[in-house]
């Protein structure tokens, strides 16, 4: 009986509390910082960056499957997850160039990136800063692209507000509200747990830097590669305004679920994903360039001839 309710135990542990399938692993970025990463599987490269406060391992269910079809890196942001805890470098410009460091710690030559709620300004200010050279394709989940409305900007403020007052009790609203379907118990727990790793003075001051932003179109209008965006309804305005700026983005509502999307609906949410990355054209390649055209070469003088 002892033996049957201690795997009990052992089995809904392995339902309640992130289980990644890949490896754990750790890069010094060019500013000191020890950033930690999970990765798991081959093929074409999907990197995913989470939210605000949020750990890596939130992406378990995309690391663990999609990672059959693809090599899949997850970062924990830096003062997020079990990356190094740090008062400087929390801002969005250093947030993209992390980004690229990891990638070229990895060596990674092309990649589609992932970012969930704010991590979609960290992958738009990724390629605001670094470029399109290295990405296939983009996918915003759940992530504002404009924030610049006034009412927004006091429900954001005012969310930071309660965050300072109590941030323990915020924290526990915040991530229950991140679900539409029950989640257990002890996965709920680990998810708090992991958000209260950061700093409260850090986490304002993140958030502080995308509402200082707020419009993040000017970016979207440098896109030059495939987009899709993913949403629940409270969301698909800013699906609209994607595709008002690139008709060609495709933008993906999923009812019934909530911010979390990837956990709700996660064996259709991986199935839209690779579905896109699998529809992705190659990358182009850089034109060698022409050669310059010698200077024609005339004739050597003839001497005239002899009388």
């Amino acid at each position: 009986m002892k033996r049957f309710l201690f795997a009990i135990c052992l089995l809904a542990s392995s339902f309640s509390v992130a289980t990644v399938q890949g490896v754990s692993a750790q890069f010094r970025t060019s500013d000191g910082v020890s950033l930690h990463y999970y990765e798991a599987g081959n093929g074409p490269v999907l990197v995913l960056i989470p939210g605000w406060t949020m750990p890596a391992d939130i992406f378990e269910p995309q690391i663990n499957e999609l990672s059959h079809k693809f090599h899949v890196v997850a970062l924990d942001p830096r003062s997020q997850g079990d990356s190094e805890k740090t008062a400087e470098g929390n801002y969005l410009e250093r947030h993209a160039l992390d980004i690229q460091e990891l990638m070229d710690h990895l060596q990674i030559r092309e990649a589609t990136l992932l970012g969930w709620s704010n991590g979609v300004p960290d992958v738009l200010t990724f390629v605001d800063k670094q470029g399109t050279s290295k990405i296939r394709g983009v996918i915003l989940v759940d992530g504002f692209l404009n924030a610049s409305d006034p009412q927004m900007q006091r429900s954001m403020n005012g969310m930071l507000q309660m965050l300072q007052a109590d941030r323990v009790k915020f924290t526990d609203a915040f991530v229950r509200s991140m679900y539409a379907t029950k989640q257990p118990e002890l996965y709920i727990k680990h998810v708090e747990e992991q958000a209260l790793k950061t700093p409260t003075n850090t986490a304002v001051t993140e958030m502080y830097n995308v509402v200082a932003k707020g419009d993040f179109t000017p970016i979207v209008q440098k896109l030059d590669r495939p987009v899709l965006y993913i949403c629940e309804p409270p969301l698909e305005a800013q699906g609209k305004l994607l595709q008002q700026i690139l008709p060609a983005g495709r933008v993906e509502v999923f009812k019934d679920s909530g911010h979390a999307i990837f956990v709700d609906q996660a064996e259709k949410f991986n199935k839209v994903v690779s579905d896109f990355i699998a529809s992705l054209p190659p990358m182009p390649k850089d034109v060698p360039a022409k050669p310059k055209a010698q200077p024609e070469r005339l004739p050597p003088p003839q001497e005239p001839p002899k009388r």
